[in-house]
């Protein structure tokens, strides 16, 4: 029979009315997750996994151990946080652990060093020591030396944390023998109540060498042979949620990890285990990843969830149960549910074969797409406006979005039109674009060398609401031959939904239709900027926030785009009071949601208490515009408007800051300091002033006696832009097709040998450039 309770490192110190610590009460009280829901299915998406309340985290040998003997202490005490925390969320903890044998192991090869030592010091008479041999050591004494070190060791981790544990050994016999199974879900369902951690072990001390079976065919039989068959038991038997196996390996894949063309497996749904290739098991502990993944299946059949992750890398160790919880795209996902449609890897490699096939069109045949998608916004309109009429409506119903953010979801006839236009004005800039010769050089003699415009591959945009934003980009991709994968807000998925059909509908006039693709699932942004084998470039069109958090989780991937638009209107002492006033208007009250929209005006000391800045001020109120003053401006007043909480503001509303600057030079040290290198106007008559206003701001967009308002890619005639990047490389300020191509280098000989051109040879370099005419391809 088991030992029911071996160790509780700490009892609790008063036991309520329901013998439940007050701890586990206040931490239930502020969970994020759902109460227990009925057993017997798993959850169907990562994102589930947050409702997850008893969860079963397996700890593998090549988890717990450093070598073949010792533990690995860091990356043990940084799981026993994660656990602790998850207990002290209201969650129900429960380890398995493996490590007593190696943790034994250790103890005993000690022990036997230390004894053969003093052995032959006292037989030799001296301390000089000869060649000691250890004897092989058997694995079940190793166990029985390793279990209460080991079980000490997880006792003063987890008391740190104030969270009590218990150790639970058990056997095969212990599941089939139905009164010891009973017994044990009892001591097991007592230790939750009374928020226990249980440290659950295969008693290796006692237990029979495995042996094969036959089973893990059914919910109702599993033989314990090693701790993966054991987590699953367990999991099933106790009702878990999750269950938690980390390993040495970042998940499952397709085949053994390290050969050619091994990929990891996102989700494995059953039935799919057939068609992977499984290598040697671990260098430690009884199974392989073929029993983990048996044991998974087994376990995801009796109703439990089950992610195999790595436990071992340094880089996400510390964070990887927590992440997992969080419905992170971390390790393999078992799930039971199939998609209906492809998986964004599948959608990812679709678009990239469909955009090679894109880029070798004639661009005649582009330009043929572009049109036909400007023909059809125009032609289904109706239906247009009905999805997006549907999307506002829920929009306000949900009372979750601001004006801005509602305004931006908003379609139109007018702005269908106006979007058509810029469509066909791209299509004629299409026709010079890819494999466009940029630069010719005759190296030598029947050596030349072009450089071509190619495109850069595969582009991922991510947008919240704005869903005009859709087809403005996948014209833009089609006629730079990019692959697209989109990522629209739910806010306005009807819209985006009918869009992303008209674009699949022009692209197929030439075999295209996948090179487009909108990614309809569960997946989290923080997810697809991981996948920087299969992404080349990441577009994020939204707010501040989304593109810092887009800019913070790619890993690997190349970033365009800007994190604010806190765009400044500067009203110099020379300037004309009907310029400024019509300026200053445009730039914050024509769309004042848009990124380019003024949010700071900036006044020259001298024009305040003028009939200019009466006028300004006036306009302003009459427009609705709500002011806050900046630190010099409210010194000047004696009732002033509320006082700015930051310069850096953008406000993304009929709102602005006012403040007072010395001069030209003082505004252009204010912009610098907290603009966003966006877009930045200068009003003024002197023209020597303008000029220096325009040569010393670093921006991407600098302009004089003009509205802020003209940064956008379809008024500067690019037809229409991805967005507007303040970055300092590759492309600056409103990123139409020029800043969706990279460049190829491409050189035609006959036989040439670098060694021809060495002192001994008998070739000369003569780099000549040869004139490239205009519109000339490769």
């Amino acid at each position: 029979m088991f030992t029911r309770l071996v160790s509780c490192s700490r009892l609790p110190c008063r036991i309520q009315e329901r013998n439940v610590c007050p701890l586990s009460i206040r931490a239930f009280s502020q969970a994020n997750f759902s109460l227990p829901r009925p057993h017997g299915k798993s959850f169907a998406h990562r994102s589930e996994l947050k409702h997850a309340k008893r969860i079963v985290v397996k700890l593998g040998s090549a988890v717990v151990t450093r070598d073949e003997c010792g533990l690995a202490l860091g990356r043990l005490a940084s799981i026993v946080e994660q656990v602790a925390m998850l207990q002290n969320e209201g969650r129900e903890m429960m380890i398995v652990t493996s490590g007593a044998v190696a943790f034994g192991k250790q103890r005993l090869r000690h022990e036997i060093l230390l004894s053969q030592s003093v052995r032959q010091a006292l037989h030799s008479g001296q301390n000089q020591l000869k060649d000691m041999s250890l004897p092989v050591l058997e694995a079940r004494a190793c166990a029985a030396a390793g279990q209460s070190g080991l079980m000490a060791l997880y006792e003063a981790m987890f008391t740190q944390y104030s969270t009590c544990t218990a150790q639970i050994l058990v056997t095969n016999l212990d599941f089939h023998d139905e009164q010891k199974r009973l017994n044990l879900s009892s001591t097991l369902h007592e230790l939750l109540r009374m928020n226990i951690v249980p440290i659950i072990n295969t008693n290796d001390a006692v237990v029979a060498p495995p042996v094969p079976s036959s089973d893990l065919q059914g919910v109702d039989v599993i033989s314990i042979k090693d701790n993966d068959s054991l987590a699953a038991r367990l999991a099933v038997e106790m009702r878990a949620d999750l269950l938690i196996a980390l390993s040495d390996v970042e998940g499952l894949y397709n085949s053994p990890p390290g050969t050619d063309n091994a990929k990891l497996i996102d989700i494995l749904y059953p039935g799919d285990q057939q068609l992977i290739t499984y290598g040697t098991k671990s260098r430690v502990g009884l199974g392989g990843m073929e029993s983990k993944v048996q044991a998974a299946l087994w376990a995801l059949q009796g109703g439990t969830s089950v992610v195999i992750a790595n436990g071992t890398h340094p880089k996400v160790t510390g964070h990887v149960i927590t992440d997992i919880v969080e419905g992170k795209k971390l390790g393999t996902f078992f799930s039971e549910v199939k998609p209906s449609g492809p998986t964004v890897e599948q959608q990812t490699e679709m678009a990239r074969h469909a955009g090679r096939a894109l880029a070798s069109l004639h661009p005649e045949q582009r330009e043929e797409i572009i049109c036909c998608l400007a023909e059809l916004l125009t032609e289904k309109k109706d239906e247009i406006l009905s999805a997006n009429k549907k999307d506002m409506e829920l929009a306000k119903a949900s009372g979750r979005f601001s004006q801005p953010l509602i305004n931006r979801l908003s379609l139109s006839t007018a702005k269908l039109n106006s979007l058509a236009i810029g469509l066909r004005q791209l299509a004629v800039s299409s026709r010079d674009s890819v494999g466009r010769v940029l630069r010719r050089t005759r190296v030598a003699n029947n050596l030349e060398l072009e450089q071509i415009t190619v495109p850069i591959g595969v582009l991922l945009v991510i947008f919240e609401s704005r869903p005009d934003c859709l087809p403005q980009v996948s014209a833009l991709a089609i006629a730079s031959g990019n692959a697209l994968l989109l990522k629209g807000g739910k806010e306005a998925s009807h819209t985006n939904r009918i869009l992303h059909q008209l674009t699949q509908e022009a692209l197929s006039i030439h075999g295209v239709t996948d090179a487009v693709q909108l990614v309809s699932t569960r997946e989290e942004v923080e997810d697809l900027c991981r996948l920087d084998k299969m992404i080349d470039l990441i577009i994020p069109r939204g707010s501040s926030q989304l593109v810092r958090d887009i800019q913070r989780a790619a890993k690997g991937i190349p970033v365009l785009g800007h994190s604010e638009g806190v765009c400044h209107v500067y009203i110099d002492s020379d300037a004309s009071i009907d310029k400024a006033i019509n300026v200053v208007r445009d730039s914050k009250c024509d769309y004042p949601a848009a990124c380019n929209a003024m949010e700071t005006l900036l006044i020259h000391r001298d024009l305040l208490r003028t009939p200019i800045f009466d006028q300004i001020i006036d306009m302003l109120r009459a427009e609705h515009v709500k002011i806050h003053a900046g630190p010099r401006f409210a010194s000047y007043l004696t009732f002033s408007p509320s006082e700015v909480m930051s310069l850096r503001t953008e406000y993304g509303d009929l709102e602005c800051c006012i403040e007072v600057v010395d001069s030209m030079l003082d505004a252009v040290d204010h912009i610098h300091k907290y603009g966003s290198s966006h877009t930045d106007v200068i009003v003024t008559e002197n023209e020597k002033t303008a000029e220096h206003f325009l040569q010393q701001v670093d921006s991407a967009c600098v302009f004089w006696n003009s509205s802020s308002r003209f940064a956008d890619g379809y008024r500067f005639g690019l037809g229409a832009e991805v967005g507007i990047s303040t970055a300092r490389i590759h492309a600056r300020g409103p990123v139409g097709l020029e800043g969706l191509l990279t460049t190829k280098w491409v050189l035609r000989g006959e036989g040439h040998t670098v060694s021809d051109f060495s002192e001994q040879g008998s070739m000369k370099y003569l780099h000549e450039n040869i004139p490239v005419p205009q519109g000339g391809f490769s």
